[in-house]
This record gives C-alpha cells, structure tokens and sequence, in this order.
C-alpha cells in the first residue's frame, strides 16, 4: 500500500509534537527491511561516494534527524519534477541508493545539511502508511564484480578515460587521477566517474538503474567520451581566448609604456592621436578584404617605427592615401532621361545628333547599370564644347564632374602614378581625380587626348592609358603607388580630342568617336544670345538692363570679327563690347548702353576679315578650294600663272607631298587635253599664306579648274568653292570632312559647293540651315566641275582646242 509522505499526510490537532511522539512510539515497529526515504531535487546518490546533502523540506529533516538518532540508514531517491516541495510515491524513481548518514551539521541560519556514504542500491518494493515521512519496505540490489574479459576490458577504457578527463577539467587536484587509478572494483569504476561526469540527473538515474555492470560501463563510457570531446574543445576555445586576451593585455601595456617614454621625450600625446585616428579611418574606408589586409600590414609597420624616421612620413602619407580614396560601391543615382533631355538642351544649342547619342548612351546605362558602356570620345575643334558637354552628362545623371588634363602628358607614371622606393611619389592622374571626386559615381573627363606625349625615355602614356579605358580590364587598375587593384568599372570616362591623326590606333580602338565639327553663323548668334552675353555680362560685373546686344551686331561680330569653329573668340569679342560699355558706365554714363553694328568699331576695331573671294578670283588662273584644318573648315586659294618655259611646274606656298603629288596630277591632266600648248610654257602655282604648312588631296580639283582657268583666260566664279581628290583618267574621288569644308564656305560668304558625287551621303551631317543657303554640284569628272566653275567669257583668248572642247562638253 502506498501513502503519502510529510506535507501531503494527514494531521491532527497534537501538530509537530504529536508526529513526534507518533515517530518515537513507532519506530522501533519499522519492519525489518524497510528504510526512511529522503528525496532529492537534482542530485543522484551512487554506492561508494560520500557526498553532502542539504535539507529544506521539514518532513526530510525529521526523517533524517530520526534516522541520525536511532542510527538507521537512510536511502536517496530522486524527485521526477524538481520544482515540487510536496513528494509522493509517484513523484520519485523508485531506484536510489542507501547509506548511513555520517555528519549532520545545523547551520546558525537555521539550515540543515547532512553528509552520507552511499553503501548500496535499492528497489523499492512498497511504500508504507503511517509515518510523517517517507518510509518504504526495499531490496537491496547486490554488486556484480565478476571480472570477466568484457569487464575487464571495459573497466580499462574507462579508467582512461576518466583520467583525461580530470587533467582537462580546471582546478581539479592531482590526486583524483591517483584515486580513479587505484580503485579496483569496476562496478566502483563505474559508480565513481558517473557521479563525477557532469551530465542531468536524469541520465545519472538511467546509469543507477542499470544493474548489469558490462551495460552500466558502456553507458558511462559513452557519457565520459562525450564529455572528453565537449572538455578538450572547452580547453582550446580557452587558450586561445587566453592567448587572444594575453596579447591585448600585452600590447595596451606596451602602448602605454611607449606613451609614457614619448611624454618623457617630449612627444605630445598628438602624435598618438593622429595614429588613432588612422587605425579608425582604415577601419571605416569599406576596403576590400585583400586591401584591408595590407593597409593593417603596413600600418602595424608604421607603429613600430620611429616618428623621426625617414620612411615613416612615407608610409603614413601612404596609408592616408589608402584611407581617403572611395572604395565603397555608392548605389548609382538614377538617371532620368526626359531630365538629361532638358539639361543638355538648357546647357546647349544644335548639336541634334550629338544629344541623340549621349541620350542613348544614358538609355543604355539606366536600363544596365553594371553593363560595360563604351567610351566616348568628343572630336572637334576648339570652343565647340566638347568639356561643357561632359559636364553637362554630369549634371544630367546626378554625377561628380572631375576633368584630367593631358595636353603634354609625357610621363607613364602620370597614369599609373610612381613607385613609391622615389621620393616625392605621388598616384597617378586617375587615382588623384578618384580621391578628389570621394565616389566612384563620377563622370572622369580626360582632355585633349590627342595631344599626349610620344612614348620616350620616361614610357609611353598613351599605352599606359589602355589599361584605364578597357572594361575588360579597369575594374582591376593598379596603380603603381597604391600597389593594390582599383575598381574603375563604374567610372563614366569621356575623351576630348581636336584631331585623331595622332591618337594611337589601340586606344582609338576603345572608343567610339563623336565628331563635333563647328557651328554656323545662326547657331552661333544663337549660342552668344543665349549663353556667352549672359556670362559675360556677369563675368564684366554688369546687369542683364544696365548693357544690351543687338542681334546685327552679334551677327557682326559671327561674320566680320571671327572666323572659327567654335565660339571661344565670339565669346571674347562679346566680353570686349562689354568692358568697353561697363567702362562707360563706371565715368558717368546713364544704363543701359545699347550695343549695335554700327557701335563695333569703338570697340573691337576695324572689321579684321573681309569677303576677299571675288577680289581674288577676279583674274583668271585663281580658283577658291575648301580644306580641313584642326581648328575647323576653311577656304583655300589656288593661284595660278605661266610663263615662258620648258613646261616645268613650280610649287610655292609650303606644300606638303601629298599636295604636290596632287598639283602634279592636275597639271599632267591639264597636259593631256591641251596637247603641246604646254610644252612651251612653266607653269607657277602658288597657294597663300605661305607661312602655314599645308597638306592633302582634296585640292586636286581646284588646282585642275586653276590651271584650266589660266589656259582658258577665263575667271573662275566668285560665289563657287571646291574640293576633291582628281586622277589621271579625270575621275572625281571622295574626300573627308565634308561638313567642316561646307560651314567653311556658308563663313566666307560662298553660295555654290562643288563635291564629289560618293561624298553625297555624307551631306546629312551638314546642318539643315547650311543646306538651305548653299547649292551642291556634285562631280563625277573634272569637266563637270568646268563647267560649273568658269564664267561665261567669249571675248577671253582661247588656249588649246582640247581643252576647250573639254570645257564645253
């Protein structure tokens, strides 16, 4: 029959002295194989281990303290739910462990403890009624210490087990080890390391309740390896956590004996301030992870040397490069393109094509921000806005604008920057644009690209540059003073360029050239209405109502004062008118100075060009060509006279070899219809401006019409200029430049262009404006330029009948 014990037992009105007297009168009535039962809440008791117990419960210290007096064994079960102070028969194990109790010790806080000797294990058969504490009749479960080979071995294993186990735990006496060695029983064994194996109770109770000794052995031995393999991993997580510690301990000591030398020395404290602040900056810079790497090599180097060291200054200035360039990947800013519409229309006027493909550039870049954009090369000559046009592409897509210089560049190392073993090393042009922008969101002009220095004695920058513009290649640039890769992937790199003749033909490849060949006279009178007299007004400190421009002046200035591509001189005959009148303003005159035509020459001085077209082709023998300069289109005179002779040609005006070969086709050609006219006579063929070089075929054709003008006696028309490249056969081939050539004669004032027939196609790139005010002839041979070119002139001398009749066919 089982019954409840201590609290949950009935009571009656005698209380604590009734149970007493109860207990005493019945005690020596306890059958002889039941024992008092004392629960614990955590803890197993094994056999062979003397262990401390400490009693809260009032029922158990009254169990105990009868026990104590009478001199009985006590046996240990453990509670099934260790939060509950109330214990039945069904709240326990009914396995424990029985032992006398060998101390009891009454603390001055009231408190109890006990320390017993486990002896034996034990059954619980019943529980029994009656008594204010657990008591229950039990069997005792006897050892098994039969030493067979399985136990034996077992036992072994176990012991040395159970012996690394005690070295690796902490704080733990040498003498256990020597204990475990000695003991010789294995159900002992068994019983003392699982009492020591720091596992729940629950798995300590399954080990008490397993009787057969070879299974109890297996079980501890799995717990034990278990608990090896958690220990030895414990041990070198804490060593190197010691280690870790032990060197941190070490190095604030050594900081702060090295602060205290320093402050004796008489080096203030902000020395080590600035170090500090390094550490942080390089923590902070998002390095790529073999970039930080070496920036903390180099800096722990930098902190054992010396501040009066020579290479101290060096590495430091190294490390600040390091910290201060952009390496985090900023999110791209959106790009609008209806924004980027109106921004390059705001910034300039024309130039159609040109905004079409920058926009379609932009399209490509928001619809693919991580694709790899070519880059773009702006051609043209100066004062067209090739450099405000990269700006304005910054504005548009929310960019930085940073501008590289390169005109003269003659150095590698102002590419790739210098080694850093030279003194005064400094990066490259790239990188120091790079830091000066502080993002990789950035437009990166490189300027005059074209004007690189030839590759020499100091390399070649040119070839340098090949690495910078590749996609395939930029996203990992070295730079020779950093010593580390840098991302240019997402760097938006534009070229400027004047000619294209002496950019290398590899780093032409890389780019996809946008030719800007110069505005008309309109566009540029539209260009200095809206932009260059509202900057220069402001440039010059005057309001827009204190000083006005007439638009015949502006035309003026465009035709009389100017003769150019661009608009860099219009602009600084503008910013003349303007001193001119806020000089006016400053002596007393009343704003606003109105500015017209007629008002110039106080100003800018006489008209400095003049329409010297049919002064010059008034006389046979003088024909008008157009020609490609850098700076843009012009007109080319080509003046022709004979004498008598042996039918030589002499050349003036330094002509190139390719304009030699050309005047000599013309005049060969010219031999070939007028028979042995020519035989008798030298002929002189002089271009103007003999100071400037000149060179190209596109003036075989004006020099075949000059010659032919000069047999014929008869002048070339003044309103008609010509290019085109002529061969022996007669034939009119294809030349260049085209659109420059055309803006070049709507400048000089010429209504009627001659062009080769195949150079037809190339008439969509001249301005609508320009094709409306000029007629084109185009040529298949030299005689239909003849007969376009002369003036009808029947009182002229005829020279030979060849060639006459070629000029009237």
């Amino acid at each position: 029959m089982q019954v409840r014990s201590g609290d949950d037992a009935p009571r009656t009105g005698g209380g604590a002295a009734t149970a007493a007297a109860q207990a005493n009168s019945t005690l020596k009535r306890l059958p002889q194989d039941a024992i008092i039962l004392v629960p614990l809440r955590e803890a197993v008791l094994f056999p062979g281990v003397l262990s401390p117990v400490a009693l809260r419960r009032p029922p158990t210290v009254t169990a105990v303290q009868e026990a104590v007096k009478s001199e009985l064994p006590v046996g240990f079960l453990l509670q099934r739910d260790p939060q509950k102070d109330d214990v039945g028969p069904d709240d326990l194990y009914w396995v424990g462990t029985q032992g006398p109790i060998v101390r009891y010790i009454t603390g001055q806080d009231d408190t109890h403890h006990v320390v017993v000797q486990g002896e034996s294990r034990f059954r619980v058969l019943e529980f029994l009624e009656g008594w204010p504490y657990l008591v229950a009749r039990v069997a005792t479960i006897e050892p098994q210490d039969a030493k067979t080979q399985g136990v034996e071995a077992r036992a072994l294993q176990l012991k040395e087990q159970a012996v690394e186990a005690i070295k690796l735990l902490p704080h733990v006496p040498d003498e256990l080890a020597a204990v475990v060695e000695s003991i010789e029983s294995p159900s002992a064994l068994a019983d003392m390391v699982a009492n020591l194996v720091d596992v729940k109770a629950e798995e300590k109770q399954d080990i008490l309740e397993t009787f057969d000794l070879s299974r109890r052995l297996d079980k501890v031995i799995d717990l034990l390896a278990a608990r090896v393999q958690v220990l030895k991993l414990s041990r070198e997580i804490g060593e190197k956590t010691k280690a870790q510690f032990d060197e941190r301990q070490r190095e604030h000591v050594l900081r702060e004996q090295l602060r205290q030398i320093q402050k004796e020395l008489g080096e203030g404290d902000d020395t080590a301030a600035e170090v500090e602040e390094l550490k942080e900056a390089i923590d902070k810079a998002g390095m790529p992870e073999d970039v930080l790497k070496h920036a903390t090599k180099e800096f722990k180097r930098l902190q054992r040397m010396s501040e009066g060291g020579g290479e101290y200054a060096m590495l430091r200035t190294y490390l600040e490069w390091l910290t201060e360039l952009p390496w985090k990947q900023a999110p791209q800013p959106p790009i609008d393109i209806a924004e980027a519409r109106r921004v390059l229309d705001d910034d300039h006027f024309g130039l159609d094509k040109i905004k079409r493909r920058i926009l379609e550039y932009l399209a490509v870049r928001k619809l693919n921000p991580n694709g790899k954009s070519p880059v773009l090369c702006f051609a043209g000559p100066p004062g067209v806005g090739k450099t405000s046009l990269g700006q304005s592409i910054a504005r548009a897509t929310g960019r930085e604008f940073q501008r590289v210089a390169l005109g003269g560049v003659h150095d590698e190392a102002e590419i790739r920057g210098h080694r850093r073993t030279y003194l005064g090393a400094l990066p490259g042009n790239i990188i120091q644009a790079m830091r000066r922008a502080g993002t990789t969101n950035v437009v990166l002009m490189l300027d005059e690209i074209d004007k690189l220095g030839a590759g020499g004695f100091h390399g070649d920058p040119g070839s340098a540059l090949l690495e910078v513009l590749d996609p395939e290649q930029n996203y990992k640039f070295r730079d020779n003073y950093l010593g580390v890769d840098f991302d240019l992937s997402r760097v938006m790199f534009i070229c400027t360029a004047n000619v294209l003749d002496t950019v290398p033909g590899p780093l032409r490849d890389r780019m996809e050239i946008i030719q800007l060949p110069g505005y008309t006279e309109e566009e540029k009178i539209q260009i200095a209405r809206r932009y260059l007299v509202r900057r220069q007004l402001e440039a010059n400190g005057l309001q827009a109502d204190q000083a006005t421009i007439s638009d015949t002046a502006l035309a003026a200035i465009v035709a009389d004062y100017t003769r150019e591509a661009g608009v860099r001189g219009l602009e600084r005959e503008i910013g003349s008118v303007l001193r001119h009148a806020a000089m006016q303003i400053a002596e007393g005159a009343t704003p606003p100075i109105a500015v017209d035509e007629a008002d110039l020459p106080t100003s800018l001085g006489p008209r400095r060009f003049e329409n010297e077209v049919k002064l010059r082709t008034s006389v046979p023998g003088v024909a008008t060509g157009l020609a490609w300069t850098p700076v843009g289109g012009d007109i080319l005179f080509i003046e022709a006279s004979k004498v008598p002779g042996s039918g030589r040609l002499i050349l003036t005006g330094q002509l190139g070899d390719v304009m030699k070969e050309s005047a000599q086709a013309a005049l060969t050609l010219a031999k070939t219809w007028s028979g042995d006219a020519m035989d008798k006579i030298d002929v002189h063929v002089h271009v103007p401006a003999g100071a400037t070089p000149k060179d190209g075929p596109s003036a075989g054709v004006a020099m075949f019409v000059a010659l032919a003008s000069l047999l014929k006696g008869r002048p070339v028309r003044s309103d008609v200029a010509m290019t085109g490249e002529v061969s022996l056969r007669g034939l009119v081939l294809p030349i260049g430049g085209v659109k420059e050539k055309t803006l070049a004669a709507l400048r000089a004032g010429i209504t009627t262009v001659m062009l080769p027939r195949r150079n037809e196609k190339d008439l969509e790139d001249v301005p609508k404006e320009a094709r409306e005010k000029l007629k084109f002839v185009l040529l298949d041979n030299v005689e239909d330029a003849l007969k376009c070119a002369l003036e009808e002139d029947p009182a002229a001398p005829g020279v030979a009948s060849a060639l006459d009749q070629a000029a009237v066919a």
